[in-house]
């Protein structure tokens, strides 16, 4: 399996493209209201994304999505609306340094849903895993 065919490599991807939004953002916001700063974020990337869409025709018509793709889509457009409101909010008012870790308490949220709503399971060594993070993430932005 090649590296980009693993999920390992996109979650780190990920995590090195989250950091470096947290940077650039608190120096975008300094000198606007973080509600429009998201808005403009917004917008750059539906145009990213509508581009690459476009550049590597995956396009589809609408009507050939199903309803309950639609419902959970629309809800994690709204969840992520909401996520990056109040983090460019934070940033606004805060210290990146300790912003960014308590964002990143979704990480123990998300393995506490992933198991009370999803059915997934954690062995004890990653339940262990998750208080730590918790509690590495607490002292960073706490102390």
């Amino acid at each position: 399996m090649s590296l980009s065919a693993s999920w390992q490599f996109w979650a780190l991807t990920a995590a090195v493209f989250a950091a470096l939004t947290a940077i650039v953002a608190k120096i975008g916001i300094s000198d606007i209201d973080s509600d429009l700063a998201t808005f403009i974020r917004t917008c750059v990337i539906m145009l990213v994304l509508g581009a690459m869409l476009t550049a590597m025709g995956k396009w589809r018509n609408p009507q050939t999505i199903p309803l309950k793709t639609w419902l959970f889509l629309g809800l994690s457009g709204l969840a992520t609306g909401a996520s990056w409101l109040a983090y460019f909010r934070a940033l606004k008012l805060g210290d990146s340094a300790r912003v960014a870790p308590l964002d990143k308490l979704s990480i123990v949220l998300v393995a506490i849903f992933g198991v009370m709503f999803l059915g997934e399971h954690l062995s004890s060594m990653n339940w262990l895993g998750v208080a730590l993070i918790a509690s590495g993430a607490t002292l960073l932005a706490v102390f």
